[in-house]
């Protein structure tokens, strides 16, 4: 516990809620859809963990919640409701903490939203992908774009004002001029936060299955770097500053519960899967379904070593358009750091070493020379 009038630390609360409609072709996260009375239960077993957290309230205060799966939307409004009165109960939670929900569109209703922000959610998170219907059948998605303007408006008229729009790039048979409208369509609406991904085919996906090594039904390497560049250029000269390779947002209005991953901020996972960071020992939940329902809900712990520890700094926190100070590690990556400058891959700005244009073009291969 700490002393009488000490600070705590910040700490992030993840919540995973591994249930959907239907599982997307491309999705390789832990989700399935699953029938109430396994959600019910799941969800009893959720509280019953978020309980043998409550030592950490001694050292922690929770600076963001953050909902993710899955389809956190997909449950009754009371379930997910409980799940925050009840990290209410067990951890003291900063006046600002910012608190996201993950919802696809056609999930939530008027009166959901309205529980919702009155219960304290006060940032959104839509999973859009596309607004070009063939494309979102062709992902397996449950929406139209129509269906997304519904709950857009709808998250608005519920007092919403910090929503995010999730954006997929490099989609199969999608050409460089439909993503710039897709694009063009959500920035029109004017969210707080884009995030913009390209299509990653995942082993063991359908899509894997479906289109690993038939690139001819994918874009070229040379259109989705198109549509890399105009998600930028489009985004910026509407407003939106890019703080991390793939996320843009208006001033103020970064995740911060995604900047304290890259930060290496602490955090707790709660749930199937769920992985935590505590005092630099990584921990993992439990992945089996049936093993968490029976409180088997720890499964591994990792302490890491200092050589781990400076290679996540790096790793993490070159993602983000800020860099990172190198200081007491400049001693050991001087030379690497040098060599990337000399490059052109990386920059000096006030003391911080962050990505340049180029660097960010080929952030995978700068990224990996940090993992020694």
């Amino acid at each position: 516990m700490t002393g009488q009038g000490s600070v705590k630390k910040p700490l992030e609360l993840y919540v995973h809620i591994p249930f959907c409609v239907r599982k997307c072709g491309y999705c390789d996260f832990l989700s399935a859809p699953a029938g109430q009375e396994v959600r019910r239960a799941y969800v009893e077993q959720l509280l019953r963990e978020i309980q043998n957290a409550e030592a950490l309230s001694g050292r922690y205060e929770a600076a963001t919640v953050f909902f993710g799966g899955g389809t956190p939307s997909i449950l009754e409004p009371e379930l997910l409701l409980r799940i925050l009165a009840e990290l209410r109960r067990r951890f003291s939670f900063r006046p600002d903490a910012e608190i996201t929900l993950e919802a696809n569109p056609g999930t939530v209703d008027r009166d959901s939203l309205f529980r919702y922000r009155e219960a304290g959610v006060n940032r959104l998170s839509f999973g859009l992908q596309s607004a070009d219907n063939r494309e979102l059948e062709l992902l397996g998605r449950i929406h139209t774009w129509e269906t997304f303007l519904e709950s857009w408006h709808l998250a608005g008229e519920a007092g919403f004002d910090n929503l995010n729009v999730d954006l997929m790039s490099a989609l199969p048979g999608q050409t460089v001029e439909g993503y710039r409208e897709t694009v063009k369509k959500v920035q029109k609406l004017s969210p707080e936060h884009i995030s913009a991904y390209s299509l990653i085919l995942e082993e063991g996906t359908p899509f894997y299955e479906r289109y690993a090594g038939q690139s001819g039904l994918l874009p070229s390497e040379d259109e989705e770097r198109q549509m890399y560049y105009d998600t930028k250029e489009l985004l910026e000269a509407a407003g939106y500053e890019r703080y991390e390779i793939s996320n843009y947002a208006k001033p103020g209005y970064a995740c911060r519960h995604n900047m304290g991953y890259w930060e290496r901020t602490d955090y707790k996972g709660f749930g199937l899967g769920a992985a935590s960071l505590l005092e630099n020992v990584r921990y993992a939940n439990q992945r089996s379904l049936s093993e968490y329902l029976k409180g088997n809900t720890a499964d591994t712990a990792e302490a890491l070593t200092p050589q781990a520890v400076r290679e996540e700094y790096f790793f993490l926190g070159l993602r983000m358009m800020k860099g990172v100070d190198p200081g007491a590690y400049e001693a050991h990556y001087g030379p690497l750091l040098q060599k990337l400058q000399e490059q052109k891959l990386l920059q000096r700005k006030a003391g911080r070493v962050c990505l340049t244009d180029r660097g960010i073009d080929v952030s995978n291969y700068v990224l990996a020379q940090f993992l020694d």
